[in-house]
């Protein structure tokens, strides 16, 4: 997908929305300009690799000493002798994740590096389940199928609904659902749908909350655009690739190589101190080596490392733009377990399920049903790996206590791991998401700043494209590239996006004729 192929993206969508580069040189002409992208996570190395790719000089500082970002992983030593790799979670690669995916075909046109899994079950602790994988995927037969097939739907609780609260879902567009429900939480815009309370766990809450954050904090237009992405607005459905091999071995040494092919300069556990104008032009960024000069900078930082960076750096953009990257926050604290377990959990368990009324639980991954490197610690040992996510947990919790009852709700959910001894153990606890607040989005930074050789990427980036979690790091990446190599007259990358509106006519017409104002309780 770097804009030379055929019409359409891989995938089954043919409703996907191409936005290709504006028309230019393949590659830069005479000295090659330098750019520092500050930030190896996903969208510093989308960046660095179309701009590499263009003949740009780069230089990517990393202030780990790994790649990655949020979707990185290092080597920890097991009590056994064995080295394994840990890592901040599980990630889901959607089919609709095009621009992501356009990446890492760089190194693997065929995407081998990733499998399938086959359902998204989601799991009550009343009882009930969901899933997708007998869910048709062509919107609006999705939701339909959705509502028909789910047990946690009976007929009181269908007539309960209030569909015109739900109409502003039919006619999705990235600008004007923020326009019309940023200001309300999800929340609250939950409680007008009138779903019953397991569905609306089910359906909404499970979402919502794979944005780090309680939903009364999270704007409604995001989870909106969300469903959007990942529901109604696509034909991909909800099943998704996860890597073959922990996120350093399958994603990112691969990338780093043709990088470094390229010429990149990959400058690991390098963080930078301050960015500053340079008299004669471009910038100079300055970390504990020294000061270089660049004549352009792709800022490709988490919430908390853009906003410490731009308050280290007085004279970046203006007084307006830096008090918007100052008021940016971070989500709550969230809890990675991972446990080594001496036998194996029940042989029909998903390798991945996603969680509701368990407390702090919000998903269960069986690592080994389908990462390699865990799959043969488990054939070695005769166990099984597991891996817990608690979201959103309060700033106030007590972290042993946290960790402890993340392990006690896995009991619940799997029992048979009751009489599992742990033979390892790795908590993980960061707070480094961005929090996409109630009316927060007019704020937010998008790609271009005030200063045209200093651009923004990354999740917390406004793009005003239908894309969210890694796929608007790896499209924010991608578009801050562009900005750059448009000042350098060079063709950027095309990206591609599911359709920026709902898929149906009909529908659209409906929800603008009866859909309740901003704000409406939508009886």
């Amino acid at each position: 997908m770097s804009g030379r192929g055929g019409p359409r993206p891989p995938g089954r969508d043919r409703r996907a929305r191409a936005l290709p580069a504006r028309p230019g040189r393949e590659r830069v002409a005479g000295e090659p300009p330098a750019v520092a992208v500050i930030g190896g996570g996903i969208a510093g190395l989308a960046a660095a690799t179309v701009l590499a790719e263009r003949g740009v000089r780069v230089v990517l500082h990393e202030r780990e000493p790994v790649l990655g970002g949020r979707v990185s992983g290092w080597s920890v030593t097991l009590p056994d002798g064995t080295s394994a790799t840990m890592s901040r979670g599980f990630h889901a690669f959607f089919r609709q994740y095009y621009n992501l995916r356009g990446l890492l075909r760089r190194c693997d046109p065929t995407l081998g590096m990733l499998t399938g899994l086959p359902d998204y079950p989601l799991r009550h602790s009343s009882g009930l389940s969901d899933g997708f994988r007998r869910i048709p995927r062509t919107p609006p037969l999705s939701a339909l199928g959705f509502v028909a097939l789910s047990p946690s739907f009976g007929l009181r609780d269908l007539l309960a609904l209030r569909p015109a609260a739900a109409l502003p879902l039919l006619d999705v567009s990235t600008r004007g659902v923020h326009a019309r429900l940023d200001d309300v939480s999800a929340h609250d815009f939950l409680d007008t749908l009138g779903f019953p309370a397991t569905a609306r766990h089910l359906a909404f809450e499970v979402f919502s909350r794979s944005f780090f954050a309680d939903p009364r904090e999270l704007s409604a237009a995001e989870m909106a655009l969300m469903f959007h992405i990942y529901f109604l607005g696509s034909s991909e459905g909800l099943l998704f690739d996860v890597p073959r091999e922990p996120f350093p071995q399958a994603l990112w040494d691969p990338l780093a190589g043709r990088l470094a092919r390229l010429g990149t300069e990959i400058r690991t556990s390098t963080p930078v101190r301050s960015v500053r104008p340079a008299p004669s032009g471009g910038h100079l960024v300055a970390d504990d080596t020294g000061v270089r000069s660049y004549d352009a900078v792709v800022l490709a930082l988490d919430t908390g490392g853009l906003r410490e960076l731009v308050g280290r750096s007085p004279e970046l953009g203006d007084a307006a733009w830096r008090d918007r990257v100052a008021g940016l926050r971070n989500a709550p604290p969230f809890l990675v377990s991972r446990l080594w377990l001496d036998r194996p959990v029940a042989s029909g368990r998903p390798g991945f399920l996603g969680t509701s009324g368990y407390g702090s639980l919000d998903n269960v991954s069986v690592l080994s049903r389908w990462e390699g490197e865990a799959a043969r610690w488990a054939a070695r040992s005769g166990g099984s790996v597991v891996e817990l996510h608690a979201y959103a947990v309060p700033a106030t919790a007590v972290r042993e206590v946290e960790e402890k009852r993340l392990v006690d709700q896995l009991h619940q959910v799997y029992p048979e791991t009751r009489r599992a001894r742990v033979v390892a153990a790795r908590h993980e606890w960061r707070q480094d998401c961005p929090l996409f607040t109630v009316g927060g989005y007019r704020d937010r930074p998008t790609v271009r700043t005030p200063d045209p050789s200093v651009v923004v990427a990354g999740d917390l980036v406004r793009t005003d494209l239908p894309v969210a979690l890694m796929e608007r790091a790896a499209t924010s990446g991608f578009l801050a590239a562009n900005a750059l190599l448009e000042r350098w007259g060079v063709r950027g990358e095309t990206l591609w996006t599911v359709p920026d509106r709902g898929r149906s006519a009909p529908l659209r017409a409906l929800a603008r004729r009866f859909a309740p104002p901003p704000g409406g309780g939508g009886e």
